[in-house]
C-alpha cells in the first residue's frame, strides 16, 4: 500500500511536470515564467532539506487536527446514531457548524487566535471534520440487523457492543475516509499557513509566490506529495492491521 501510494504520486507529478515543460518549450516561454529542468533540479536539491522541515511542521499540525476531528466525529456519530431528539439536535448542530465556508471563517480565527499553532490546528480540524462526520454518522446509524438481533434477543446488546459491531462491519469504509481526510487536513493546514502564518510549508509557498519563483513552488509540491503519500499509506496499513486484529 505504501509503495503504491508513492509511485502513484510520482506518476502524477512527473506527468504534470512533463506537461509544464511541453507548454514551456511549445510556446517558447522564458525561464522567468516556467523554470528550466536544470533550474528546477538545482532548486529542488538546494531547498529539499528546508522544505522537509517545513512539511514536517505542517504535517504535525495536520495530524493533530485530524485526530481531533476523528474523535469529535465519533462522539457526534455515537450520540446521534439514535433517532431521538437528542440525536437530532446533535446532528443538526454538527451540520450547522459546516454551513459557513472555512476560508471565510479563517480571517476571524486568525484575528481571535493570532497566526500561531492554535489557528492552524483549528482550521485543519474543521476542514477534515465534516467528511469524517458524514461517514461515521452513516455507519453508526445503519444497524447490522442479523448480528444485533442475536445480541438483542439474548439481552446482551449494550451501546458499546452496538458501536463495535457497526464499526467492525464497516471498517473498510471508515479506514478509507480517515485516510482520505489526511489530504483535507494537510490542505487545510497549508491554506491556513498561506493566508496568515509564520511557519510551515504554506508560509514558504506564499513567500515563493510573492517572489514569482515557480521552481520553489514545484519543489515544495513534490515534498508535500511524497510526505502525504507516505502518511496515507501508513494509515491504510494501520487500518489493515486493526481489521486483522479484530478478525482474530
Amino acid at each position: 500500500m505504501l509503495l503504491r501510494r508513492i509511485y502513484q504520486f510520482l506518476i502524477i507529478y512527473c506527468t504534470g511536470i512533463a506537461l509544464l515543460f511541453l507548454l514551456k518549450y511549445g510556446l517558447q516561454l522564458s525561464d522567468y515564467v516556467i523554470p528550466s529542468p536544470s533550474e528546477l533540479w538545482q532548486t529542488g536539491c538546494t531547498e529539499f532539506v528546508r522544505y522537509c522541515k517545513d512539511v514536517a511542521d505542517t504535517l504535525s499540525v495536520a495530524v493533530i487536527g485530524q485526530i481531533i476531528s476523528v474523535i469529535f466525529a465519533f462522539i457526534v456519530g455515537i450520540v446521534g446514531r439514535k433517532a431521538t431528539w437528542v440525536g437530532s439536535i446533535v446532528k443538526v448542530a454538527a451540520y450547522n457548524v459546516q454551513a459557513y465556508p472555512i476560508v471565510a471563517l479563517a480571517p476571524i480565527i486568525f484575528i481571535l487566535l493570532g497566526d500561531g499553532f492554535l489557528a492552524r490546528l483549528l482550521i485543519a480540524a474543521m476542514i477534515c471534520y465534516f467528511p469524517i462526520l458524514l461517514s461515521v454518522i452513516g455507519v453508526m446509524s445503519e444497524p447490522v440487523v442479523d448480528i444485533e438481533h442475536f445480541y438483542r434477543c439474548t439481552g446482551r446488546l449494550r451501546w458499546q457492543l452496538e458501536v463495535k459491531i457497526r464499526a467492525f462491519e464497516n471498517l473498510n469504509k471508515l479506514t478509507t475516509v480517515i485516510a482520505g481526510s489526511a489530504t483535507l487536513a494537510m490542505a487545510g493546514t497549508i491554506v491556513a499557513e498561506f493566508i496568515a502564518a509564520n511557519a510551515g510549508i504554506g508560509y514558504s509557498i506564499r513567500i515563493a509566490l510573492y517572489q514569482s519563483d515557480l521552481a520553489r513552488i514545484l519543489s515544495a509540491l513534490f515534498v508535500i506529495g511524497i510526505t502525504l503519500s507516505v502518511y496515507q499509506g501508513l494509515l491504510e496499513w494501520a487500518g489493515a492491521l486493526i481489521k486483522k486484529g479484530w478478525e482474530t
